[in-house]
């Protein structure tokens, strides 16, 4: 009878990921589609190919970008969180709880301020994760100290409150106060306007989820503790190492190229690890496409309801899948 349960759930989880992956494909196509030109799936092809001008502008200069990004940005903030969690050992740990997209935050609008971001596109990207970095640090400083779930999430409402703090006083003075609207809505994380450069600055997304992706096995030992890893052949030190480098690069990437979009990081994993197990060899290459996946889906609903910020949506859907967990585990 039991292995008849692990056959269904072996065939339900081998199924996910292709699922998935249509399902990203058509949210993809609508994505293109929709719009003040509303295109069907032959006017779509026309412009794809180039047969229909217009169509064509507005797909590839436009549209196509924005998707893009979104994908990315998906992809970049729930394989972090899904790296946060197995680096912390904590299932409530991910960039936007624990303040590093705040600090990604911080560190760009600092760097916006001081007029380096017209410099070369690449200053705003590392200047995310400088920011990052440094609030990575100060977690990782309590949590060396065998920090509890409850210490973890105070702390990063702290450095969410501070950074917070920093971000709002440098808004606020001198010649950025001007353009305090503009740079609001982009802490409040959105895909408008997105181009082909936001895309090539959204590169080392690419690089870092390959670097991810042979780590699911080592993190599966990982979770058994760390003694029992390193009696496996694992380099603990090493792999920890790489992990907290290449989820601060996701998060801060998507933060510099999308904003600070919340929750990303901890219902999709969750999620994934609810209806997946919780094998990491599994869950990072479903991480990638479901990330992808909710992204656009919560854009989608933004655009439908009117234009609402991604980073609301995703508040919306994420704040009370929060306080879910929080109740469930109390």
């Amino acid at each position: 009878m039991t292995t008849g349960v692990h056959v269904k759930r072996d065939a339900w989880t081998g199924s996910l990921l292709p699922g998935l992956i249509i399902l990203l494909a058509i949210l993809a196509l609508v994505s293109l589609g929709l719009g003040e030109i509303t295109m069907g799936p032959a006017r779509l092809w026309a412009g794809v190919t180039g047969a229909d001008r217009e169509a064509s502008l507005v797909i590839w200069q436009i549209r196509l970008p924005r998707v893009l990004t979104a994908v990315l940005t998906g992809a970049a903030l729930s394989t972090g969180g899904l790296v946060m969690q197995a680096y912390f050992r904590n299932s409530l740990a991910s960039p936007d709880l624990l303040g590093v997209s705040s600090g990604a935050a911080a560190g760009a609008v600092l760097t916006i301020s001081l007029g380096w971001a017209a410099l070369s596109l690449w200053v705003l990207p590392v200047a995310a994760v400088a920011g990052a970095a440094l609030a990575t640090f100060a977690v990782l400083a309590l949590a060396r100290r065998g920090a509890s779930s409850e210490r973890l999430l105070l702390a990063g409402v702290a450095l969410n409150a501070l950074l917070g703090a920093v971000t709002s006083y440098v808004i606020s003075t001198g010649e950025l106060f001007a353009r305090s609207t503009q740079l609001l809505f982009w802490l409040f994380g959105g895909l408008e306007d997105r181009t082909w450069l936001h895309v090539w600055a959204a590169l080392p997304i690419v690089v870092a989820l390959a670097l991810v992706w042979p780590l699911g096995r080592p993190m599966d030992l990982l979770s058994l503790g760390e003694r029992e890893a390193q009696s496996l052949g694992v380099g603990v030190r090493g792999l920890r190492r790489r992990m907290l480098v290449l989820a601060t690069v996701l998060a801060a990437t998507a933060t510099a190229v999308a904003g600070v979009v919340g929750f990303v990081g901890l219902v999709v994993p969750h999620a994934l690890r609810l209806t997946a197990g919780p094998e990491h060899r599994r869950l990072v290459p479903l991480c990638v496409v479901g990330g992808a996946a909710f992204v656009l889906a919560c854009d989608l609903a933004g655009r439908l309801a009117g234009g609402l910020r991604l980073g609301v949506v995703t508040a919306l859907v994420g704040g009370p899948f929060f306080l879910w967990l929080l109740r469930k585990r109390a």
